[in-house]
């Protein structure tokens, strides 16, 4: 297509937003569509200070299927990246039927307009929570998807596989990859956009983030006593900037395809790091110490996942760049020009 106008749902949000800054920072035309239930209109400016160009934004809810139609029909998109879901685990367990509503008909919403509109191509935020406990480590793309911790884990598991289905009745003419995330933290080294978490974070860097500025009294680990070197959980983490890139690359392999393809890549560094491996890598990175308990495991988490991302680097050449401190010291600079500086959320 001649068009390179890439249509970015959730491009508010804090993955959307770095994604935003690699798409332009590639030459792609972006069209932001976030209905700012979880994100700030502020962040529009922070892309713009970073790249130079501000992108062209859309304030609409993807379940109302009309506003979204009559947006798409205005502009000429060449492919999505669809990351608008709901996300709050803990929330999804006590509303689950917000959470199916919210991030399965959104979902079948795009794929209609994208039918409609003869947009073939698909970028689909997944998650590593498909895999549960894995059998194995490192995970690789064809390990066993096991049965949701949660709706919101159960939503990326059911929109994985209307994607699938769509593409498997061979009429479509879509093209589809599903990127499954594992833990992505830090912020764009500039500091002009990161994560914002609404009330007591979920994550564990946000929460490690607003104990060093004194908003929260101290980090809680939860949990000692997993069978891993130090009892505390293990996690891929990986810097967002390096998540960013993967959707470019993704992207860059999508568009070569015939039609009807779905390709499934871990986004991921291959590298597990503990909790309390993060709280040092921070300490280390920011000279600050480090207030932290105890507490009792969570319901629903993992002893210790971490990618195979051999499949990514092989078929894409794309590959995380960026280390454990890098990840920490950058959401640490984000953290500080927030509240110092940015104070969107008083």
């Amino acid at each position: 297509m001649a068009n390179n106008m890439i249509a970015v749902t959730g491009g508010m949000g804090y993955i959307g937003s770095h994604t935003c800054v690699a798409l332009i920072e590639k030459g792609y035309e972006v069209l932001i569509l976030d209905d700012l239930s979880n994100s700030y209109p502020q962040i529009l400016d922070g892309i713009e200070k970073i790249t130079g160009k501000r992108p062209v934004f859309e304030k609409v809810d993807l379940t109302d299927l009309s506003a979204f139609r009559s947006v798409i029909r205005s502009y000429d998109v060449s492919a999505f990246i669809h990351f608008a879901a709901f996300k709050a685990v803990g929330e999804s367990v006590s509303e689950p039927l917000k959470y199916y509503h919210n991030n399965l008909v959104s979902l079948i919403n795009l794929l209609e307009v994208m039918q409609e509109s003869g947009i073939k191509d698909i970028i689909f935020s997944s998650s590593c929570t498909v895999y549960g406990e894995p059998d194995n480590l490192p995970v690789n793309e064809s390990a066993p998807i096991k049965p949701a911790e949660s709706p919101y884990g159960n939503t990326k598991q059911i929109g994985e596989e209307i994607i699938t289905d769509l593409i498997n009745t061979g009429g479509s003419g879509l093209r589809a990859t599903l990127l499954r995330y594992f833990n992505p933290i830090g912020a764009h080294p500039s500091g002009q956009i990161g994560e914002i978490p609404q009330g007591i974070p979920n994550n564990l860097m946000p929460y490690i983030t607003q104990t060093a500025a004194g908003i929260r009294d101290h980090l809680n680990v939860f949990g000692d006593d997993y069978p891993t070197p130090d009892g505390t959980a293990i996690r891929d983490y990986i810097h967002v900037v390096d998540l960013a890139e993967a959707h470019v690359a993704a992207l860059q392999g999508l568009v070569v395809l015939p039609e009807n393809s779905l390709k499934i890549y871990n986004a991921g560094t291959g590298q597990g790091y503990s909790v309390l491996d993060v709280i040092k890598a921070f300490e280390k990175s920011t000279g600050i110490q480090l207030p932290y308990k105890i507490a009792p495991r969570r319901a629903g988490d993992v002893v210790a996942i971490y990618a195979d991302p051999s499949r990514i680097q092989k078929e894409l050449g794309w590959k995380a760049r960026f280390g454990i401190e890098d990840m920490t010291r950058s959401a640490w600079n984000w953290e500080k020009h927030f509240r110092d500086d940015l104070r969107w959320d008083e």
